[in-house]
């Protein structure tokens, strides 16, 4: 049962995306082809940024996401900041402006959401962590997979006692970059649930994101293209593109690239 209702958890969240249709309301947002004078970076702007986000990954098959014999050759640690101060709906923030650091804030993100497994939780996090344009909070991949797990269980909008989810993010990839203000991050999770039983699945997620007021926040448009959810360590995740997750401390010399 518990293995059961992860999946149609996993399976909301690429409804969630599929279902998203050429309707979804957005902001007419214009982006110009700049050089960033700090870094040097070329700004290609929404054309561009929509491209990265639809581009396809890795396709695979429910079983990939259940725990399976890791690879005997490990790839490189990905190195990913931890957050060093408190934000909005009671979230780590304090990121770093750099791609790594858009990562650790969208983990900040989902684990928030998952493990409350609470409709007025996901909400909360959307309505403070996402940009206008985007596709609502009701429509966020995140929030219908916590609707299809409280659904599967019939519970109402906040998880049952004696019923949790645990997750924890064990890789990490970057799937493009636009300027130093806007990234694709993925994250996958190992995600651990018990409704009567515990099981464990691998969840991946990206998410378009933008360093907008001295944090990261979700960004505009449609979302990114369903990302790989490919049990940590194994051969078809490292096919995949993720890399073992190392949570570090930022360093102290100030933000940039």
């Amino acid at each position: 049962m518990a293995v059961l209702l992860v999946v149609g958890l996993v399976r909301a969240t690429y409804l969630a995306v599929t279902g998203v249709g050429d309707d979804t309301p957005a902001e007419d947002l214009t982006f110009t082809v700049v050089t960033d004078p700090a870094t040097g970076d070329v700004v290609r702007g929404a054309a561009y940024r929509d491209e990265v986000a639809a581009a396809p990954m890795l396709t695979v098959n429910d079983q990939a996401m259940f725990p399976a014999q890791v690879a005997r050759e490990e790839p490189a640690g990905f190195e990913i900041p931890i957050g060093e101060a408190p934000g909005p709906a009671q979230i780590q923030s304090g990121f770093p402006h750099t791609p790594e650091g858009a990562v650790g804030q969208l983990a900040q993100i989902d684990l928030a959401v998952l493990q409350a497994m609470s409709l007025p939780t996901a909400h909360e996090v959307y309505q403070s962590w996402a940009l206008p344009g985007g596709i609502g909070a009701d429509r966020w991949w995140i929030t219908q997979s916590v609707a299809a797990f409280l659904s599967s269980t019939s519970m109402g909008e906040v998880m049952d006692a004696g019923t949790w989810v645990e997750a924890e993010p064990a890789a990490a990839l970057i799937k493009g970059v636009d300027g130093p203000d806007w990234v694709v991050a993925c994250v996958l999770f190992k995600v651990t649930a018990t409704y009567r039983q515990e099981a464990q699945i691998a969840f991946g997620h990206c998410e378009r994101m933008q360093w907008v007021g001295g944090r990261w926040m979700i960004a505009p448009g449609l979302p990114p293209a369903p990302a790989p959810s490919t049990w940590p360590g194994t051969d078809l995740a490292n096919q995949a593109g993720w890399r073992p997750w190392i949570s570090t401390h930022p360093a102290k010399s100030g933000t940039g690239r």
